[in-house]
């Protein structure tokens, strides 16, 4: 048995009561969650830092998320695997780095883990760490392109490199745009300040991507934004827990008000399903010792809950 991973470290042994499933060679799986605490660091602190706990703190939600997966849910107009005996929804486990060895490495396995997950024929569900997560994870699905990126950030995430960094949490949109296999990006919630220099700015409308700031979104609704996205492609989501309003995800780093809210980020997921294939999902930047009764992480379990639901009935996992 081939093995990538390592079983989550306490509690809940998974999210959401799925199977723990960490033989990635030979896995048999619709839905696929993995963890992944590490990114890329910036500096020394960033080996200990919050985020790296996220993934834990995630699956200790579970029962505050969904306290008997058999229940009736009415985000998913049924129960979380909506009564189907056939889904086979697994815990991969987390990518652990050899912290002797920064960088690259634990990239190279994460973006591996990802591919043996969709040769498999399951969906991705990251588990962040911080944003820098995203750019194997992408890198993994270059089969499944082209994607079209939908972010939710209250920050651009278009820096070139930070201390000569060039796959951290700052830089995530950046490298995507120059994956071949990456078409479109549209970017939603962005509002304040942080990660978007001029020069980042001028970066991503130069790509082309498609900036709407948190103000226009509660301007024109979720609706209208939805408008903008292609219809039948394959999309990758991926959510930084600052791009939510801190009055639901208050346990960030840079907390900013008037951000995505619940009912927005649940309506684009419903939305994205029925307009064509969710590829690929993560949620990032979470910080639980920052967290009020488990609201971020719940939001979070909230956020997973929808996609698989609404997935589930639009009919995406029918054999």
């Amino acid at each position: 048995m081939s093995t990538y991973t390592v079983p989550p470290r306490t509690g809940h042994p998974t999210l959401l009561y799925s199977t723990l499933a960490l033989d990635l060679d030979n896995l048999q799986a619709d839905i696929a969650v993995l963890g992944m605490p590490y990114g890329s660091p910036y500096s020394a602190a960033d080996f200990s830092n919050d985020q790296t706990n996220a993934p834990t703190a995630i699956r200790q939600a579970t029962d505050r998320v969904v306290r008997r997966p058999g229940h009736y849910d009415f985000d998913i107009d049924g129960p979380l695997l909506q009564g189907r005996e056939d889904i086979r929804f697994v815990d991969c486990g987390d990518i652990i780095p050899d912290l002797s060895k920064p960088r690259g490495e634990h990239y190279e396995r994460a973006e591996t883990a990802v591919r043996r997950i969709a040769a498999a024929g399951a969906v991705p569900i990251v588990l962040g760490g911080d944003h820098g997560i995203t750019t194997p994870i992408l890198r993994g699905l270059d089969q499944k392109g082209p994607i079209t990126l939908v972010h939710i950030d209250a920050h651009l995430d278009w820096r070139d490199d930070v201390n000569g960094v060039r796959d951290g949490l700052s830089s995530p949109i950046r490298r995507a745009s120059e994956m071949a296999h990456v078409d479109r990006i549209i970017q939603i919630g962005l509002r304040a300040q942080g990660s978007g220099r001029p020069e980042e700015m001028e970066a991503a409308r130069a790509y082309g991507a498609e900036l709407v700031t948190a103000y226009e979104l509660h301007d024109i609704g979720m609706d209208a934004v939805l408008e903008r996205i292609p219809d039948g492609g394959n999309y990758y989501l991926t959510i930084d827990a600052d791009g939510m309003d801190p009055t639901i995800m208050p346990a960030v780093a840079g907390p900013a008000p008037g951000g995505v809210t619940f009912l927005q980020a649940r309506k684009l997921i419903h939305g994205l399903v029925r307009k064509g294939r969710v590829v690929g999902m993560d949620i990032v930047e979470i910080q639980p010792e920052k967290d009020l009764n488990q609201i971020t992480c719940i939001t979070a379990g909230r956020l997973i809950l929808n996609l698989i639901g609404a997935s589930i009935r639009a009919g995406h996992y029918d054999k």
